[in-house]
């Protein structure tokens, strides 16, 4: 990898991750330029009533499942009176106020269509690239940049694979993919088969069910459903999402916690029962989020049905022999491909269904460390934060402050990546791309220099120290030291249960006082488990208590 300058940068696409990458590259000072093919920034958030082609889309009612704590950039918190859980609409506002704040929107050229990118004749000696673009009038312009950043997704190209449902030719009725899904308007009094049953699937179907004669739900796999809304009413993500049990998952097998991760979710409703448990065990695929389905399933609005077999005319086939008649209208919420149509062909590495990335970012096998992919990733919890760490260790690498191993020792990072992937989760050409949200997040850390060490703030800063081990792993973790440390990621981490707590305010009430009747019970309670664990040892395992009380003993020389 040859060490060469760069200055000017040509982002692709003003989504989360392209903001943040612009971001990035002014706090290394760098100049750059980000081409944005619609007229507004927040890629997939930007709601159209209807599709356009090569481009993210949403529906309506859309609310993300990822709470704002877990979701927001590491040195920029959501505004506290904003809900937890925000619809689209809140969440390209956030984008807007961050772009505002940090001024990006002067480095973004909207209406401009990035058709290709190319190496430049001197790249060889430079690792320049030439980038073709096209206005919205067709007009066409050639740029030199020093470095490109990719920031169009995954979420661009549906996947509507038709040929693997014999007969839909004959389908009387209308269908879609769930890309074109905009609200439930159509499918008043009808009769509706969603295929799919991912975190889109879901929604869909619960929003049809409410105005549509019956849904019915095919799934090949069966899912995992987890609720949104966790113990005492807090947000799944801040309750689990913790390095407290993520060093749980390293000391203990997976096999446990999937033992108890799906006997707590079985507690809730039994997937059998409720025809939705799958061929996988609990964390070997991301579940799907939705706390409406199970009702819906309950109430019989929507049923479960398998994988369609075949389609005749208006009646659907099951793998399991079953039909439904007179069915009106068909959603493919079958997932996307990915592509990027702009690079050149061996600009990309391959490694089994994914394109493989040196730790998900640069290709391995370019001459000059200059081109590098910000925002192709999946895990659970929000791309905004694992985006953003991309981008600080990519305009690192580009400023010379990083360097990447050889060529081919990053192939065989690449490789051993994939083998792990597939060890560990359900892959295919739809889902390759899955990884651990904590364990990234802390090894592109590891890269930049800014990954919080626990031992530290264990003797430095204590109370900071629980709140980083036993609370969430918010980005602002990210920011305490190191390149890019911001001043207010301490009192970040000290309030973000109350910019949690903020919205669900909304009626005062007199804080309960614990009665003196109520700690006496609790007392009681206490002695008397107490004094039934001292009985079992006495009487069962009488050599138990002496030798623990021996223990405590200081020891004499």
């Amino acid at each position: 990898m040859g060490s060469i300058m760069v200055h000017r940068v040509a982002v692709i696409g003003a989504g989360p991750s392209g903001l943040t990458s612009i971001k990035a590259c002014l706090e290394e000072g760098m100049e750059p330029t980000c081409f944005e093919s619609s007229d507004d920034m927040g890629g997939l958030w930007k709601f159209k009533a209807i599709s356009e082609p090569n481009r993210a889309s949403i529906y309506r009612s859309l609310t993300i499942n990822i709470s704002k704590e877990m979701m927001c950039y590491s040195d920029f918190p959501i505004p506290s009176d904003y809900p937890n859980y925000m619809h689209h609409s809140k969440i390209l506002n956030y984008f807007r106020m961050y772009a505002d704040h940090f001024k990006l929107l002067k480095y973004i050229r909207f209406q401009t269509l990035v058709k290709s990118v190319r190496k430049a004749p001197d790249y060889s000696r430079t690792g320049r690239w030439e980038v073709l673009t096209e206005k919205r009038d067709g007009h066409e312009e050639r740029h030199v940049f020093d470095a490109v950043i990719c920031c169009s997704g995954h979420y661009t190209y549906p996947n509507l694979p038709l040929k693997d449902f014999p007969g839909i030719e004959t389908f009387e009725g209308k269908y879609l993919h769930s890309w074109d899904y905009k609200g439930p308007e159509d499918m008043y009094g009808k009769r509706v088969v969603v295929i799919g049953i991912g975190n889109s699937g879901g929604d869909i179907a619960v929003e049809t069910s409410r105005v549509a004669e019956q849904v019915y739900m095919s799934t090949r796999r069966g899912a995992w459903i987890i609720r949104q809304v966790s113990d005492n009413g807090v947000p799944v993500d801040m309750k689990y999402n913790t390095r407290f049990v993520h060093i749980l998952f390293q000391l203990f097998p997976i096999n446990f916690f999937n033992w108890f991760g799906e006997k707590k979710l079985n507690a809730m409703y039994d997937h059998t029962m409720y025809a939705l448990k799958p061929k996988h065990r609990l964390f070997s695929q991301i579940p799907v989020i939705n706390d409406d389905l199970p009702m819906k399933i309950l109430s019989g609005a929507v049923i479960i049905k398998p994988n369609v077999k075949e389609i005749c005319g208006c009646t659907v086939v099951f793998d399991d022999g079953s039909t439904v008649e007179k069915v009106d209208t068909i959603v493919f919420a079958t997932g996307y491909n990915y592509d990027f149509p702009y690079l050149p062909k061996n600009a990309m590495y391959k490694s089994g269904h994914r394109a493989g990335l040196y730790k998900h970012v640069f290709p391995p096998t370019l001459e000059h460390p200059t081109l590098a992919v910000v925002g192709f990733i999946h895990a659970l919890g929000a791309i905004m934060p694992q985006a953003e760490m991309q981008a600080r260790w990519v305009t690192r690498v580009f400023k010379g402050h990083k360097k990447l191993p050889s060529s081919q020792s990053m192939i065989k990072a690449v490789e051993k990546d994939t083998k792990n992937i597939e060890k560990s989760y359900i892959v295919s050409k739809l889902t390759p791309l899955q990884v651990d949200f904590v364990s990234y997040m802390d090894e592109i850390a590891g890269e930049i220099g800014v990954r919080p060490s626990l031992l530290w703030l264990f003797f430095t800063d204590y109370p900071l120290f629980k709140r980083v081990l036993w609370g969430p792993v918010t980005a602002y973790q990210y920011r305490l030291m190191g390149p890019g440390k911001w001043e207010g990621a301490h009192r970040a981490i000290f309030t973000q249960f109350d910019r949690m707590f903020q919205p669900l305010k909304t009626r005062k009430l007199e804080p309960e006082q614990p009665s003196t009747a109520r700690r006496l019970v609790k007392m009681s309670l206490t002695v008397m488990v107490g004094g039934a664990a001292i009985y079992y040892f006495h009487t069962r395992k009488p050599d138990v208590i002496p030798t623990l009380l021996s223990n405590m003993r200081p020891q004499r020389v």
